[in-house]
């Protein structure tokens, strides 16, 4: 049904249609969370949570099976980008590029440094990598036109690229002991997804009704099952070639898929994760928690870390005439964004609950480092955000 332009959108659908609403009801869900765990409905949250539906618990339903349709729109992004968007040629995926690396590596090495005579803690070396970009883009979405559009291209596609990371980094580090009789029944089911794409199949049933097995099989095979997601995106079609040119990927199957999920995920799923993982109980939570080695190196990966591995590889990167600075941005719009790259909520929860599976203090103390990084790095990038000068100034093309 095509919306009659004269008649002006609801408050509900002008929320929805906003870049910032994804990342409020994350923030929303993750502070309900908080509040239920630490208030006399704890006990329920906590069983509901561990309560066996079938063959797995709730609360790996949503871990396992939910945040493989996350992972699936991720795997969509990444390769619409690829093909048709941001990161379609070398020159334009060497700046972004380059700091989402960056912007990894740091992290890992405070952390690290911090924690590696810990043999057990040492394991969560990759929680501080992430962004959430539905966070941070929510931030930057607030500033509107005092941000140049230069800079929200920049972050969208070093996210994207670090959403590509941490999918390497959880299908290497974090996976268990293989099933090779389930791995190979999931190779042989990916070589079927990636027949259907050659013989240019563009309904989408096939893809998902096969994309169910992969994850059962993934599962099965001690890979982590959110792998299958980004696996099964990989192969939908995103346009045919046409006398040797790509015909125009809207109306592709991946695009129909992207626009079914792309209100789903953020607004369902996400805040379905955020409630179900946040929740830390604080009885008897101890001040010194803080500044625990763990906690630490979790906050400060991303609030330190994040900072100078995104904004001193594109100072480095420029300076060295490898790659153009983002179009009328200034040094300040630089690194108010590498600031927001340290809001690493999502995919850094994520990661956690895969590096200590079956240690619930460990994992308490992840969160509280998630969640004070990540709102010590959102409140900083949006001050300096804040203090930025206007687009295209002078000042603005002084990086």
């Amino acid at each position: 049904m095509t919306r009659n332009p004269h008649v002006r959108p609801s408050l509900l659908r002008r929320f929805i249609d906003s870049e910032a609403s994804g990342g409020i009801v994350l923030m929303v869900a993750a502070a309900l969370a908080l509040i239920v765990a630490n208030s006399p409905l704890a006990a329920v949250y906590f069983t509901v949570l561990k309560t066996y539906a079938g063959p797995l618990s709730v609360s790996h339903w949503i871990n396992d099976a939910l945040m493989a349709v996350f992972f699936l729109l991720v795997g969509l992004e990444i390769k619409r980008e690829i093909v048709d968007g941001q990161l379609s040629t070398w020159s334009r995926r060497i700046l972004p590029g380059l700091c989402a690396a960056g912007g990894m590596a740091v992290p890992a090495l405070i952390f690290a440094s911090l924690n590696w005579n810990n043999g057990e803690v040492i394991r969560g070396w990759a929680i501080p990598t992430a962004t959430d970009i539905a966070f941070a883009l929510g931030v930057l979405s607030l500033f509107g036109n005092r941000v140049p559009a230069s800079m929200k291209v920049f972050l969208t596609a070093l996210a994207i690229i670090d959403d590509l990371g941490a999918v390497l980094i959880i299908a290497v580090f974090y996976t268990g002991n293989l099933d090779l009789a389930a791995l190979g029944g999931a190779a042989a089911v990916l070589v079927a997804l990636l027949t259907l794409n050659r013989l240019r199949v563009r309904v989408l049933w096939p893809y998902l009704l096969l994309g169910v097995g992969l994850w059962v099989l993934v599962l099965l095979s001690g890979v982590h099952a959110t792998v299958a997601g980004v696996a099964l995106a990989l192969t939908i079609p995103i346009g045919r070639p046409v006398a040797g040119r790509r015909e125009p990927a809207a109306g592709s199957p991946l695009h129909r898929l992207e626009h079914a999920l792309i209100k789903v995920v953020p607004f369902v799923i996400i805040p379905i994760f955020g409630f179900a993982n946040a929740g830390v109980s604080l009885a008897g939570f101890d001040a010194g928690a803080l500044i625990d080695p763990l906690t630490l190196g979790v906050a400060g990966g991303l609030v330190v870390g994040k900072v100078i591995g995104v904004y001193g590889t594109a100072l480095a990167t420029v300076k060295l005439g490898w790659a153009d600075a983002p179009v009328g941005a200034a040094p300040l719009h630089v690194l108010g964004v590498a600031l927001l790259c340290g809001i690493g909520f999502t995919m850094s929860l994520f990661i956690g609950l895969l590096a200590f599976p079956d240690n619930p203090a460990l994992q308490d103390g992840v969160k509280i480092g998630i969640l004070l990084g990540s709102l010590v790095a959102a409140a900083l990038g949006a001050l300096v955000l804040m203090l930025s000068p206007k687009p295209g100034g002078a000042e603005a093309r002084a990086f």
